[in-house]
């Protein structure tokens, strides 16, 4: 059997982009043998990071699964509070990473990270306001995972810029199950 985390991290409940999208991936990603756990952020928030990060039961519990889908709206150009309090747990040196003679050096090896990112503007990639992505991309290749971000960009412009960015980010989500290995032990 195999594990799926789900991750949320937007407070806006019903009306957010990203739970929607990440409700759709673990959909088409999980089978009948896979376990998804889930976990709510904003309804389980964890407490920020005071001093030095200890084996904790995120960093278990992410370094257990096989897959990890991650909503992450952008909240003043980045990853809400709440993710960035979950990223502090997970970055453990020793577990998740290590200083080695040449530098970092990721220790998680071959985890399967698919994010959905949602943002009101339309960032693109290199923008001086877009660093949600950058942050993504960087926190998890500095533990060692190539993580596959979906973008849902200028949600906020209009309605049809909304639905066709929904379309446009549930397209690249249903293109990327169907290329991936199903979630199977």
């Amino acid at each position: 059997m195999t594990t799926l985390l789900h991750i949320d991290s937007s407070t806006q409940g019903a009306d957010s982009v990203t739970r929607a999208l990440t409700a759709h991936a673990v959909e088409r990603l999980a089978d009948g043998a896979t376990t998804v756990e889930r976990l709510d952020l904003v309804a389980d928030p964890i407490p920020h990071l005071l001093g030095r990060p200890e084996d904790n039961r995120w960093v278990r519990q992410f370094m257990a699964a096989d897959t990890i889908v991650i909503g992450a709206p952008t909240y003043n150009f980045t990853v809400p509070t709440q993710l960035k309090a979950w990223f502090d747990r997970i970055a453990l040196a020793g577990t998740t990473f290590r200083y080695g003679d040449n530098g970092p050096e990721g220790l998680v090896g071959d985890k399967r990270v698919i994010v959905a990112i949602a943002s009101g503007g339309n960032y693109e990639d290199g923008s001086a306001f877009e660093h949600n992505k950058s942050y993504v991309q960087a926190f998890f290749q500095f533990l060692g995972v190539e993580p596959r971000i979906v973008a849902a960009r200028g949600v906020a412009l209009s309605p049809t810029a909304k639905a066709e960015a929904i379309a446009a980010a549930r397209a690249e989500i249903d293109q990327l199950a169907a290329a991936l290995e199903p979630v199977r032990a």
